[in-house]
């Protein structure tokens, strides 16, 4: 992604250890929910309910992504994955405290429940859950080793983006194999052998060397009963399609749909925020850094402005390709989203090859993103 910092980057890693990446949540009402502290509802400007039939928490963890960690809490407590809600997701390489909530489970129990590298930091019954994107934002600080940073460079980075970074929306959107919208597009287009296949045979970024075997040998082959037998069991998904395929060997739409909803969702939404990613790409070249809202397209934006309408053109789409009348479940109606987005409470410091950021966001923006102004070259 291009920069909008002129000035040369420091050089250095990053989540060499979980803890070099800390993400503390800033609750509504603007608590950051700080490492190692216990927090009632009180403190969150939230109610309980004795009576509640959902469990309200603070989770801390390490090295966790946050589905697997409520997987594990919500099994403990005599729960399913379906009963768990978060505010929103933190990264896996971290460690970070996010509020979430289980339907059915009880505060105490929970509170007691000893999970290896997670914490409760409070529980509390309450008559409602916690929603998708119920947070203002997120605290992160981020130590860069190896690194050749002076307090003097950092400032002045700093300095020039004036507490505005590209909204850009960051990898993980697009999937480690990068090809989530190449998957995604190939749905809007109806091509759903072209979708299933590319899912389960592209090794772009696989490091796995089963995993590369397996969906090359797939890709050759194109024999699902044989897959069955020698793909790796941890690859669930492909193992997904592939069962469905080794009975229905030409269904590839319905083998798609046998994946949960919100990972096919992520095919589209991913085609959402390449487009938006080459406006704010465009936008920093043409050195137009606003705080303004851009369209997430979809099929009932009211408004394309010619930037977007020219991205739309190269891609080969339209926005009423949003809504995909072979799979319906997967349309999608739009959005807004910030082009630049503003970044606070900035602080840094640096000492013998190691340097760390800190920094406030809003919900939806990523600090890899903010880290690639001042890192990237």
């Amino acid at each position: 992604m291009l920069r909008m910092a002129s000035i040369k980057g420091i050089s250095g890693k990053i989540k060499e250890k979980p803890e070099d990446f800390v993400v503390e949540e800033i609750a509504k009402n603007g608590t950051v929910l700080k490492l190692n502290t216990k927090f009632s509802c009180e403190n969150l400007g939230m109610q309980a309910s004795q009576a509640g039939k959902f469990v309200v928490f603070v989770m801390q963890k390490r090295d966790w992504n946050t589905m697997q960690a409520l997987k594990v809490l919500a099994k403990k407590a005599g729960r399913g994955i379906k009963s768990t809600a978060f505010a929103g997701t933190k990264d896996r390489a971290a460690v970070s405290t996010q509020l979430c909530s289980i339907f059915g489970a009880n505060a105490e129990r929970l509170a007691t429940l000893h999970v290896k590298d997670i914490t409760i930091n409070g529980a509390w019954q309450s008559d409602t859950g916690v929603e998708l994107g119920g947070l203002t934002g997120n605290r992160f600080a981020v130590t860069v080793r190896e690194s050749n940073a002076t307090h003097d460079s950092i400032e002045s980075i700093n300095k020039e983006l004036n507490g505005l970074f590209p909204n850009y929306f960051g990898e993980q959107r697009f999937g480690y194999r990068d090809n989530n919208a190449a998957i995604g597009i190939a749905i809007m287009k109806g091509e759903f052998e072209k979708a299933a296949m590319d899912f389960l045979t592209n090794t772009t970024n696989e490091r796995n060397l089963d995993s590369i075997e397996a969906r090359e040998r797939l890709g050759k082959e194109r024999d699902f009963k044989a897959a069955l037998e020698y793909f790796p069991q941890f690859l669930k998904y492909e193992l997904m399609l592939i069962e469905y395929l080794s009975k229905y060997p030409t269904d590839y739409a319905n083998a798609i749909r046998r994946l949960p909803r919100q990972l096919s969702l992520m095919f589209v939404h991913s085609v959402q925020a390449e487009l938006f990613n080459k406006e704010v790409e465009k936008r920093v070249k043409d050195h137009k850094a606003e705080q303004v809202q851009g369209n997430i397209i979809g099929y009932d934006t009211e408004t394309v402005s010619p930037d977007e309408q020219e991205i739309l053109d190269e891609m080969g789409l339209t926005k009423e390709a949003f809504k995909i009348a072979s799979m319906p479940e997967l349309s999608c109606r739009g959005n807004t989203r910030l082009l630049f987005a503003p970044y606070t409470d900035f602080s840094s410091s640096v000492s013998e090859g190691t340097a760390t950021l800190s920094f406030s966001l809003p919900s939806g923006s990523y600090a890899t993103v903010l880290l690639n102004e001042f890192m990237g070259q």
